[in-house]
């Protein structure tokens, strides 16, 4: 347990310039990922989130063998898987098959451009499980630069979203672009997606893209209520994961999935007992 729980050196840690870079990306992904995930889970998209991340970390491993920043290509895998799923997949049938089949195109890619790159093993691990090592001042501006864009973009269409969410088929009766904002929340969650891949790593991805939902979901319906309960969840869960990740040394993935995963056993409990307590009333 020494092992995996250690407080030895976490202060002097907190004072390098790279945990602090780490702990501002993790507080950015934190926010733009707990708003958007409450709307993932309520549209049943926790399988389109996995395959936006496994062509993320494709497009990582791409800028990683030809020499350019990570964070810029996965961005740029992020996106075109999104808009892929998004054109390809619009109805909710074809869905599944078209990520199924992209994603084992686009994983296949990933593991050649990794097993062609000469450099050092950490760079090719770090994709997959995260490293906080990884977040520079380059990522940095390019985390700020996609975060705003993804906020403002919540700004502009979030009442529509969360109605074509909420119920797609009255949504379009009644005028809701609802096309038009599936493949606009395709490409949203494509771009916090490859924010993620870098800390998180692209295998545990949905830690930080799901489980906040799921959780906040558990609790409330309300949406209000959920997004904010889902930005809590993720940045406790990504901001304590990081700083208990420090002294051991491990990767910061596995400690971010536990307490995601922790979060929602406890939304599941508050929900059975709100359960019984409504039913002896």
């Amino acid at each position: 347990m020494d092992r995996l729980f250690s407080f030895d050196g976490t202060l002097e840690l907190l004072a390098e310039p790279f945990v602090q870079n780490a702990l501002i990306a993790c507080a950015v992904l934190g926010l733009v990922a707990g708003l958007l995930t409450p709307l993932v889970v309520s549209r049943g998209m926790a399988f389109a989130v996995h395959g936006t991340a496994e062509l993320a970390f494709t497009g990582g491993a791409a800028a990683l063998l030809i020499g350019l920043e990570v964070g810029l290509g996965s961005v740029v895998g992020a996106v075109v898987a999104a808009t892929i799923f998004g054109v390809l997949g619009l109805r909710q049938r074809e869905r599944d098959s078209v990520i199924g089949v992209v994603l084992a195109f686009g994983l296949g890619l990933g593991v050649l451009f990794l097993s062609l790159y000469e450099g050092r093993s950490a760079n090719r691990f770090g994709l997959l499980t995260g490293s906080i090592v990884a977040v520079d001042g380059t990522n940095l501006r390019v985390l700020a630069v996609v975060a705003v864009l993804v906020l403002v973009a919540l700004l502009v269409v979030y009442r529509p979203l969360l109605f074509a969410s909420t119920d797609p088929d009255v949504a379009l009766a009644r005028g809701v672009p609802v096309r038009a904002l599936s493949l606009v929340f395709a490409v949203l969650i494509g771009l916090v997606t490859a924010l993620a891949v870098p800390i998180v790593g692209a295998i545990l991805v949905l830690a930080v893209m799901i489980v906040p939902g799921a959780a906040a979901n558990r609790v409330t319906a309300n949406p209000v209520r959920a997004t904010i309960l889902a930005v809590v969840i993720a940045e406790v869960s990504l901001v304590g994961g990081t700083i208990l990740s420090l002294a051991p040394g491990l990767p910061v993935s596995a400690y971010v999935a536990t307490i995601g995963f922790l979060a929602y056993l406890l939304c599941r409990l508050v929900a059975r007992l709100r359960g019984r307590a409504v039913a002896r009333a």
